[in-house]
């Protein structure tokens, strides 16, 4: 790069904000050539020059009655509008957002581990633009392109309100920060925004019942997405130091397919998982369990407790398991009375099998309110019994647990004795 040009860039740091985040030059400079030019126009991809430099970007635009796996895109208005209707707080709630607002985003890099030393090659995110879904990809064309690619997709992202992503809170924007924080006194600074990350969701609802949360996982068993002819996203980085070395397009444009149908799968799926939370689907009592845990742990405990209710009535160990959670955060929200009779019915039935903790709950209900000390001492032992039956990884935990166990219970006899 000549003296000059790196003047001119330390120039603009200088200026206005408004001159900082122009658009880049739209002819290439006399020096650059762009090889296969009409094999990357055919895939609807362009180049973008800035400065000395130049990224590809490429656009493809969807209409919005357009069927990914089970959903269609326009439903994403219909979830978001069910969310501002129940104005309920939830990690994943958009009541005060619009379909527009949402990015959905994922990047190929040229390896798994983060740190400088791991290059993002591919930026690529979906959007609704009114009536329309558009997928915007930027492509790294070779090691020196990175200014170009930051400053276009910066300067287009620089009213981003809310980023969906798919592990991209560890990975994907760290990455992008990494990147950043090398060439942050040439491009745009990076936004402040929202961010739902639905590979926590996936856990949370589908880690008991799949083999794996991978995205091609969730969308070929949940979402219904089948991919035909899928460039493998492991074979990316292999790809991609192939084409810096060929410079051939054909190698690279599975790589960016895959990318383009990972960005529109999150769209099904944060409609699906909506939906799901919002109760407007069928779902497993897995999944009605885990949604109720997940209120719960976001603080809404008339939700939650509403849905381990609607799960009480029915067969299997979720419903057990219901029973369980309910009685615990009755306890919790001060509401022992309604806490008691769970509690009570999971130990008559035994239909927790070798889990103690209910006949603790009652040793510690009769001992502290009903005062009952033979009651107590009752679940006490009772605990104890089915306490002595598990088998133990942890010989810490063991110890910890005998002891509390062997106190409270020498604590009641005392209580008897004198009582």
């Amino acid at each position: 790069m000549s003296m000059q040009s790196k003047l001119n860039r330390f120039k603009k740091h200088l200026v206005s904000e408004k001159k900082e985040a122009r658009t880049g030059i739209q002819t290439p400079p006399s020096q650059l050539v762009i090889q296969h030019h009409e094999a990357w126009n055919s895939f609807q991809t362009t180049p973008y020059f800035y400065e000395e430099e130049y990224c590809l970007v490429r656009e493809v635009s969807y209409p919005l009655d357009q069927r990914w796996g089970n959903y269609s895109f326009e439903e994403l208005e219909e979830v978001m509008e069910d969310w501002r209707k129940a104005g309920a707080v939830h990690p994943l709630s958009s009541h005060d957002l619009y379909p527009s607002d949402l990015v959905f985003f994922d990047t190929e890099t040229t390896g798994l581990s983060g740190g400088a030393g791991n290059t993002i090659f591919l930026l690529g995110y979906s959007q609704v633009e009114e009536d329309q879904v558009k997928v915007k990809q930027f492509f790294l064309p070779g090691p020196g392109s990175e200014i170009a690619m930051y400053h276009l997709f910066l300067t287009q992202i620089k009213e981003l309100k809310n980023l969906v992503t798919y592990n991209g809170k560890s990975f994907d924007w760290p990455q992008v920060k990494t990147r950043h924080t090398l060439i942050r006194d040439f491009v745009p600074s990076l936004p402040a925004f929202g961010h739902f990350d639905l590979l926590h969701g996936s856990r949370r609802l589908w880690k008991q019942s799949l083999e794996s949360v991978r995205l091609s996982v969730v969308e070929k068993e949940i979402l219904g997405v089948k991919r035909e002819h899928d460039t493998p996203g492991y074979l990316a980085p292999m790809l991609y130091f192939q084409y810096l070395k060929e410079n051939d397009p054909e190698l690279v444009k599975g790589v960016m397919t895959h990318n383009e149908w990972d960005v529109l799968s999150l769209i099904s799926l944060y409609i699906h998982i909506s939906k799901l939370l919002q109760g407007g689907s069928a779902v497993t009592s897995i999944e009605q369990y885990e949604s109720a845990r997940w209120y719960e742990s976001a603080g809404q405990f008339g939700i939650a407790l509403q849905k381990y209710t609607e799960m009480m009535n029915g067969e299997g160990s979720q419903s057990k398991m219901a029973k369980k959670a309910a009685a615990a955060l009755y306890k919790k929200t001060k509401q022992d009375h309604l806490a008691v009779p769970l509690w009570q019915e999971l130990c008559t039935n035994g239909s927790l099998g070798n889990d103690e903790e209910p006949y603790v709950e009652l040793a510690k209900w009769h001992e502290h309110q009903g005062k009952d000390y033979e009651k107590a001492l009752y679940y006490a032992e009772a605990a104890y019994g089915i306490w002595k039956s598990k088998k133990r990884l942890l010989k810490r935990t063991e110890e910890k647990e005998k002891t509390a166990l062997d106190n409270r219970i020498q604590r009641l006899r005392k209580k008897c004795e004198n009582s």
